[in-house]
């Protein structure tokens, strides 16, 4: 029998909506609002709930990770104290490439380091060039010291014209950037005044009723040397500038120090003259920059980070070794007893966390010294003779049994909640089936256990690879990490650079050696439970 054809009126929809055909236009909602639109509106709330309700989360992942790290990330290549202290040595250093240079150099350099002292900031100038050339900081602190008290043109300029130390004339004379008076044309005394000025204001002054300081009369003077624009001459008259008894710069900072004449120093302002540098990474790579620009070798007595890098590397899997070693059977006790002896035990694995971090290093210093309880029933039981205890503090052996001891929770926690979820009945099966007990535990039980290993094995690698208080109490010279002398350079030698570039180097070995074992391994095959 052939198909009938529906006729007559469309019944009404669900809801009271009538279905309509596709000509009849879109579909729409209850409201009257096409439908598309309305599930679409419904979507967009729905995601700006989701957004509110992770806001505070997402803000706090932002404050105390993401910005810490780009922080981090911005002091290792930062080295803006340079061409922001010495603007007018780098200017003039591009000029003059002499190993020493010539008297423009240091004219600039006595305005920089008088500035510098003024605004305080030599000392820290002087420690940032003191990472790349040895002696840098002592010769910029005693520089920033001297030319605070160089007043041979600011002495005579008073002396030949009574304006030099009034801060009205000085303000006619310069006037501003936008207003522009007839000695602003000159080279270095109105950038000189302006620094002058602003510190004075700054410092709750009138620029107007101050005298200016010493260093700028002395880049004017500097400034006098040449022929002067007509306007500038006719301003300062009847000054005569062939009146000033000229001092060589140069040798006044030679004078000095004499270290002022070698070429190192020169170099490292060089070479560290721009906004960014990558000397820091370098030097955590036991690099250098050469004087032609080139990547060199630091000295042999310098050349320690690298080495600590593999050292941290090797130990944080031994220590991983051990943890697995040592974890493994406990965590396959505690998944096969009872649950109230297991609950037992369990507490007893839990009881270091429970326990302050500094306080388990701490009893360990007491126990693994060679006067310390573990010698002492060494030689009680005749193993060890008394002059010949072990040595198992202050070296690589210490901070191994102290690290292993503080981790293995974090081995034997994961492997216990994977081992808890494989089912007893798998290990039955293959004995019946004819297995011996070392062939099932091998062929049915170890396989299942695997992303326990795995979930462990990560946690532990990575918290040993990071720490620093327990090699620091117990791991003497030879069992430090790298982690040690990032906070080496973070309290003590305040050299942050190097402490973020230390800092950002092992993030990114981290995050490759993370991605390695995905590639190996697959991290979705590690799991924390069953």
């Amino acid at each position: 029998m052939a198909d009938a054809t529906l006729t007559g009126p469309i019944p009404p929809a669900p809801g009271g909506a009538a279905a309509r055909p596709p000509e009849a236009g879109p579909m729409l909602a209850a409201d009257g609002t096409p439908l598309r639109l309305s599930l679409q509106r419904s979507l967009r709330r729905q995601k700006l709930r989701a957004l509110l309700l992770i806001a505070p989360l997402l803000l706090f992942v932002l404050v105390t990770f993401v910005f810490p790290i780009g922080d981090m990330l911005m002091r290792s290549v930062d080295n803006r104290i340079v061409p922001e202290t010495l603007p007018r040595t780098v200017e003039a250093l591009a000029a003059d490439p002499s190993p020493v240079p010539g008297e423009p150099v240091f004219e600039a350099l006595l305005l920089d380091l008088a500035i510098a002292e003024e605004r305080k900031v030599h000392t820290r100038l002087g420690t940032r060039l003191n990472y790349e050339w040895a002696g840098a900081s002592s010769l910029f602190r005693a520089a920033g010291r001297e030319v605070g008290r160089f007043d041979h043109y600011a002495d005579q300029m008073r002396a030949l014209d009574p304006r030099m130390g009034d801060g009205a004339a000085w303000a006619a004379w310069m006037g501003t950037p936008d207003a522009p008076g007839p000695l602003r044309g000159l080279a270095r005394s109105p950038a000189a005044y302006d620094e002058w000025a602003a510190l004075t204001a700054a410092a709750g002054r009138d620029p107007l009723d101050r005298a200016p300081a010493d260093w700028v009369l002395t880049a004017l003077a500097l400034d006098l040397r040449g022929p002067l624009p007509p306007e500038a001459a006719s301003a300062l008259a009847p000054f005569d500038p062939a009146a000033l008894e000229r001092a060589p710069i140069r040798d006044i900072f030679l004078e000095q120090d004499r270290k002022w004449g070698e070429p190192g120093i020169w170099n490292a302002i060089r070479l560290y003259s721009g906004p960014f540098t990558p000397g820091y990474y370098l030097a955590a790579l036991d690099r250098q920059l050469s004087p032609e620009g080139g990547i060199v070798l630091r000295p042999a007595t310098e050349r320690i980070h690298v080495f600590l890098f593999v050292r941290t590397l090797v130990m944080s899997l031994v220590i991983t070794g051990f943890c697995i070693l040592l974890g493994y059977p406990v965590a396959y006790l505690l998944a096969s007893l009872p649950a109230r002896t297991a609950n037992l035990l369990m507490i007893l694995v839990l009881l270091p966390f429970w326990t302050s971090l500094l306080v388990r290093t701490s009893a360990w210093k007491v126990l693994l010294q060679q006067q310390g309880v573990i010698n002492d029933i060494l030689v009680w039981a005749g193993i060890v003779a008394d002059n010949a205890r072990l040595v198992m503090i202050n070296n690589q052996a210490g901070t191994i049994i102290a690290m292993t001891h503080i981790l293995l929770p974090f081995m034997i926690l994961p492997l216990y909640s994977v081992m808890k979820g494989i089912p007893p009945s798998y290990v039955r099966a293959a004995r019946s089936l004819g297995a011996n007990d070392w062939t099932a535990f091998w062929r049915v039980y170890f396989p299942q256990s695997v992303p326990g290993i795995g979930a462990g094995s990560i946690l532990v690698f990575i918290l040993a690879i990071g720490y620093y208080i327990t090699p620091e109490l117990v791991g003497g010279t030879s069992g430090v990490f790298i982690s040690n002398r990032i906070a080496y350079h973070i309290s003590t030698s305040l050299n942050w650079g190097l402490a973020a570039a230390l800092g950002a180097l092992l993030l990114v070995f981290v995050l490759i050696l993370y991605w390695t074992y995905d590639r190996l391994v697959g991290i979705d095959n590690v799991k924390l439970g069953g």
